[in-house]
């Protein structure tokens, strides 16, 4: 979870002060000069400013070894995955997105694996009672 959030934390500074680099790593180009109404700069600056939000909030539920926030990150992370792949596959979205969705699947599956093998970890070292009788 913190390494996760350290590097949605990065990414999104990234995007903050340096959008063009931030097109670049996402595989997107970036024109010199944009259309009237392309809002792309606004939307880039919206999205980073979410992943550095979001980056912090791993760090912090990292750091207080929040179990109840890592299993919820899991369906949202999939769902992020199911979308953004999908969007990429239709031509709603550019192909580099597919590597975007792939990231939040192998980040969600690595979590819940993560939490399970924890959860296993803790049944083995609980003390096992027996039944009166």
């Amino acid at each position: 979870m913190a390494v996760f959030g350290v590097l949605a934390a990065a990414l999104g500074a990234v995007g903050l002060v340096a959008p063009g680099a931030q097109l670049a790593l996402l595989g997107l180009p970036s024109p010199g000069a944009r259309a009237a109404g392309d809002l792309t700069p606004a939307f880039l600056t919206a999205s980073s400013m979410a992943a550095l939000n979001m980056g912090v909030y791993y760090v912090l539920a990292a750091l207080a070894d929040w179990r109840a926030f890592f299993r919820w990150t899991v369906p949202f992370r999939l769902l992020t995955c199911a979308v953004f792949t999908f969007a990429a596959l239709t031509g709603r979205a550019p192909g580099a997105f597919v590597g975007v969705g792939l990231w939040e699947g192998a980040g969600a599956l690595a979590t819940a694996a993560a939490l399970r093998y924890d959860r296993r970890e803790a049944e083995a070292a609980a003390p096992r009672t027996r039944p009166a009788g």
